[in-house]
């Protein structure tokens, strides 16, 4: 049977699809809308199912907040082009609204929350058959706060998500402490916050990397001392290097690595525990100044952190938790 072009018209406005597609979809079930809007359901999952192995690089990211309730969603897919459609937008905005009004708290909740008889898995699977891309959910977080506040970067690839101790908080004073988190990627709100394991691990590096500064320190005075150039002798591939530049000679090469060898030795057995312990604190410090939020300098007015930014915006609020999706490396 001839398929008219209401039809046509009905079926991508159900779908979305294109006008081809759909007119395809028509002409193989005989005008059955249902059974078309069904075939071309289909024809997404199979495109999404052709495509498992691609990597979905590129997407759209956007967050919101509603009272004490804020989520950020990342959709992705393979290509910028696609990222910008309008369409691929909206779908990530209508997942999102949808995600915030029913007051989401898992991407499995979110999946499956039904649209017009089709569930959020669906239409993203569906997203592919009209892209011809994989199409994936691939973030969403969620916080609950007695008041929150969301950011979304110009671009659609970082958005975060952050809450306060307190129910009234200035718009302005919620939005500077979200753009300072996309920008300044905090990893924790406050020390306490901090993973013990993460603190192990960077109070282990510090004392390593002031250890390897002590020994340093001694081989370069060492090697001063015996009228040898330090620069020269940094590496054994800066030996190597600098012998063949003749900048060195190979008497002058071996009596450095016996230097360097004997002075590593000496230093690295008799470090001072306490100055080890004293310095590698203070560099636990500033990991701390510069990767806890609230002890973070204010990027709009550096003589304030964010803990004295918000005391002095409204006496006694904190900034308890936030959330940040980026797509781009950091």
């Amino acid at each position: 049977m001839a398929v008219t072009m209401a039809e046509i018209t009905k079926l991508r406005h159900l779908t979305s699809a294109g006008l081809m597609d759909c007119k395809k979809a028509l002409a193989e079930t005989d005008g059955d809308i249902e059974k078309a809007v069904e075939i071309l359901r289909k024809k997404g999952q199979a495109v999404a199912a052709k495509r498992e192995d691609r990597t979905a690089a590129e997407g759209c990211v956007l967050a919101k907040n509603d009272g004490s309730f804020a989520a950020v969603i990342a959709l992705n897919c393979e290509t910028d082009f696609v990222a910008k459609n309008e369409g691929f937008v909206a779908l990530t905005r209508q997942l999102l609204d949808l995600a915030v009004a029913n007051h989401c708290k898992s991407l499995d909740e979110l999946k499956a929350l039904t649209v017009d008889g089709r569930t959020v898995a669906d239409l993203v699977t569906e997203e592919s058959g009209k892209t011809g891309e994989k199409t994936e959910i691939s973030a969403y977080e969620f916080i609950e706060a007695p008041s929150t506040t969301s950011y979304n970067h110009l671009g659609n690839k970082l958005a975060t998500i952050a809450g306060f101790n307190l129910e009234s908080v200035d718009y302005q004073v919620g939005r500077d402490v979200a753009m300072q988190i996309a920008s300044m990627n905090p990893v924790a709100v406050d020390r306490e916050s901090v993973p013990q394991a993460t603190i192990d691990s960077e109070l282990s590096v510090a004392i390593e990397k002031t250890k390897e500064e002590q020994v340093k320190k001694a081989v370069e005075a060492a090697l001063k001392k015996a009228g040898l150039n330090p620069n020269l002798l940094d590496s054994e591939d800066h030996i190597a290097s600098n012998i063949a530049k003749g900048w060195l000679t190979e008497d002058e090469a071996a009596k450095a690595r016996e230097i360097i060898a004997e002075t590593s030795a000496a230093k690295a057995a008799n470090l001072p525990e306490q100055m080890i312990q004293n310095i590698a604190q203070g560099r636990l410090n500033k990991f701390f100044k510069e990767g806890c939020l609230m002890e973070q300098e204010f990027i709009k007015d550096g003589n304030l952190t964010i803990g004295k930014y918000l005391e002095a915006a409204q006496k006694g609020l904190r900034c308890t938790i936030f959330k940040r999706v980026n797509l781009n490396a950091d």
